[in-house]
């Protein structure tokens, strides 16, 4: 379970969300007798240790901050990252796009810095993961274990999926590499019929590309969209959209696999 979903005062070893009047989040791991400094002054860990989430502590300064659990979202645009991560709009359009559930089997290839690994394994699916990069594969490693405890069951191997996928069976595939067609004839022998993949491009050229080999396989019912995301200004009397948005980040496209035959 995330931080989010934990109860009681915050203890030494957990990750906290200090957020100070101005919206300004910082992620940090509590260690007893350690110091957090920001541009405003420093705040005590031994302050923060033994808070109830939403109380409000005070730095060197005397700059308040309110004390939270982070959420999924706050961990991944926080978390030391290998790779670039996947932003939070996208990965419950992918958890919902594929169909993300409890007890399914999930190959993600391309894990970076394991945001979508997080997400894919706390909507309770059994994932193993494919990373070219030992690096990124032991950031991805090291980031779910800090966000979901050791018990997950989540495996990422150091290997190329377009080489070859050793699982069968799988529910679902999940992509997040720059030619993810190379890896559909594998995909088709691993999947399951009527499992899905899917895949994260950056480029039209790229997705279309995607979607001409989907049309030459075992595939059906594909589907390409991108998720923009507006926050809104809200205070008193003046609501009106933000000035910025977090517009186009990647498209995803997904399949079902045919039975053999169709």
């Amino acid at each position: 379970m995330g931080e989010a979903g934990s109860k009681g005062a915050m203890s030494a070893g957990e990750r906290v969300l200090l957020v100070d009047a101005k919206d300004r989040r910082y992620l940090v791991t509590l260690t007893p007798g350690a110091t957090f400094h920001t541009h405003a002054g420093s705040i005590a860990h031994d302050d923060v240790i033994g808070h109830h989430e939403g109380e409000v502590v005070s730095g060197s300064t005397g700059r308040r901050y309110l004390v939270m659990r982070p959420t999924l979202a706050d961990v991944v645009l926080k978390m030391p990252r290998g790779a670039q991560v996947i932003y939070p709009k996208d990965l419950g359009a992918i958890l919902v796009a594929a169909d993300i559930g409890p007890g399914q089997r999930v190959l993600e290839a391309g894990v970076g810095s394991g945001a979508l690994s997080m997400a894919l394994l706390r909507a309770g699916a059994s994932v193993v993961g494919y990373e070219l990069r030992e690096d990124f594969a032991a950031r991805a490693r090291a980031n779910v274990t800090a966000f979901l405890g050791p018990d997950t069951d989540y495996r990422v191997e150091p290997r190329d999926v377009t080489e070859g996928i050793d699982e069968r069976d799988l529910d679902r595939i999940v992509l997040d590499m720059p030619e993810p067609w190379r890896v559909l004839p594998h995909a088709a022998r691993a999947l399951l019929p009527g499992g899905i993949v899917l895949a994260y491009l950056p480029t039209v050229n790229q997705t279309a590309e995607l979607r001409r080999a989907l049309d030459d396989g075992p595939f059906a019912l594909a589907s390409t969209f991108e998720v923009l995301h507006r926050t809104w200004h809200v205070e008193a009397r003046s609501v009106r959209p933000d000035h910025r948005m977090v517009a186009h980040t990647g498209f995803l496209t997904s399949a079902r696999k045919l039975a053999r035959g169709a």
